[in-house]
This record gives structure tokens, sequence and C-alpha cells, in this order.
């Protein structure tokens, strides 16, 4: 398979990096370039949003990308970084992005240039891929808004694929507004069980259909799972009495960020 780079600094992750490496994923296997900190810093003249590790482990999660490297020190906009040991058969930029030096820097490496334009028209999602045959693993189904997608949702998708297959039940938005009322969620459903599918941790993402803190019962009717599984802060609304009715393993896992990273909370970021 050809090997596809991309280039970036990746500060907090957006449905449109993820379609961006989709596209690219296309084209071959993804090894992204990871601006360090301090080339962050010295590109643009302030430290990222998210610090290096944590933009390491989310874009490390995403199913498209294969292979993450972190690039320390400055390189022109124009012209990809010397790597010892790594050389790509492809660069994939977005239209913002690209120009004339940019296809001239690859031309002369050899490397091919590829620009990669976003879907044209309103922002229509993917709908989520059919879901594969079971493994055999115990099913396990979480629920939530996952409104501002973050490390901490990744660290709770990674936690519980422990345990078996996982199935996220995302709240549609006329729910999210009655539990959490004017203002949420921020982003609308589909983005958001899109961008929580792209997580390879994840087996398979969709949307609720229910109401209130139950939202997601039609969904557990029917995908009968082994384990309904929460945070601390979801161990509320019902739900462990729904699963003792009906047969589900409860379980309540602690909300620990990954080893190293900051605790991210959806609300906290909302003002990124």
């Amino acid at each position: 398979m050809k090997t596809v780079v991309v280039p970036g600094v990746f500060d907090d992750i957006r449905s449109g990096h993820v379609r961006f490496l989709e596209e690219a994923a296309k084209l071959g296997a993804v090894t992204v370039l990871l601006r360090s900190d301090a080339a962050v810093q010295e590109r643009l003249g302030r430290p990222p949003k998210l610090p290096q590790a944590e933009r390491h482990y989310v874009l490390g999660a995403i199913r498209h990308v294969h292979r993450v490297r972190v690039v320390h020190g400055h390189w022109p906009e124009d012209t990809l970084p010397d790597v010892a040991g790594f050389r790509p058969d492809a660069w994939v930029v977005g239209p913002c992005r690209a120009n004339a030096a940019q296809a001239a820097h690859a031309q002369a490496r050899g490397i091919a240039y590829h620009v990669i334009a976003p879907p044209a028209g309103p922002r229509v999602f993917p709908a989520p891929p059919p879901v594969l045959a079971e493994s055999g693993r115990k099913k396990v189904v979480v629920t939530g808004c996952y409104d501002w997608f973050h490390s901490g949702h990744v660290r709770f998708f990674e936690e519980v694929h422990a345990h078996g297959d996982v199935y996220v039940v995302v709240g549609h938005d006329a729910n999210i507004r009655l539990l959490k009322g004017e203002g949420h969620p921020l982003f609308p459903q589909d983005e958001r069980r899109y961008l929580v599918g792209s997580v390879r941790f994840v087996k398979h993402a969709l949307i609720s259909s229910g109401h209130g803190w139950l939202d997601a019962e039609p969904e557990i009717r029917r995908l009968r799972p082994d384990i309904y599984a929460v945070n601390e802060d979801g161990d509320r609304g019902g739900k462990r009495e729904f699963c003792e009715r009906h047969g589900i393993q409860y379980l309540v896992l602690r909300r620990t960020p990954a080893p190293g990273l900051p605790s991210r909370s959806s609300t906290e970021l909302r003002g990124y």
C-alpha cells in the first residue's frame, strides 16, 4: 500500500479534519506528520490549544490514520520536513493550503501531490458503515451527547473496548436540548455520530430515537447488549434499574484521562 503523508498541527480535532483524513486514506496508508508544541509556537507565535501528547493520542485513535510521527523544529509551510528513514509516496493537502510551490516541491522530490476538496453543498456526513458480523466478544453499549469531541471520549471508548465490542448511541438533538437546555448541542447529531464512529475502538455508532435519560432504550432493545457502560457522571436517570430489569450487566467506570494527559470535559471546551 502506498504511504500518504499529511502534515499539520491538528489542534482540537473536528469533523472537517476527520473527513479530510478519511479521503486521504483512500489513497493509501496515512502518516500524519504532527508539529511539536515548540514547532507550533515558532510557526504561530503561540502554543497550541492542546499539548502535543494529547493531539498525538487523539489522532492515533482515528481509524483513518495509520501512524503519527511528531516532527520537531520548523519547516517552511510549502515544503515537507525531512524525516529520517521515511519517504512518502504522496502528499495530500486541502484546497485552502494548496499552491504551486508545494506542487513543485513534491515534484522535485518525486512525490505525488493531491489536493482533496471538501464535498460541495451542505455538510452531509457519511452514513455509518454496515455493522460487521459479531466477533464473539461481548457487546457493550455506551450512550451520551459527545458534543465537543475530546481525548476524554477517546479514553472512555478505549477502556470500554477492553470489555467487548463498543456500540455508541449518540443522543439526538431534541433530547439533548430537553436535558441540557437551549444552546445545546453545539454540533448536530449526524456530526457527533460521525466523529465518535471514526474512533478505532468503536465498532458502530448510531443516533438515539427515544427520550429522556433513557433515550437509547429502543436501540438497546434492538442491539441486545451484554453490558451497558457509563462513566461516573452518567450513572443516573434510571439506567442501573433498567439494566437490572433486563438482565444487562451495568458497568460504571471512573472518569480518568489517558496517562499523562489532562482531564477534559465538553463543558470546559465550549470556550475553545
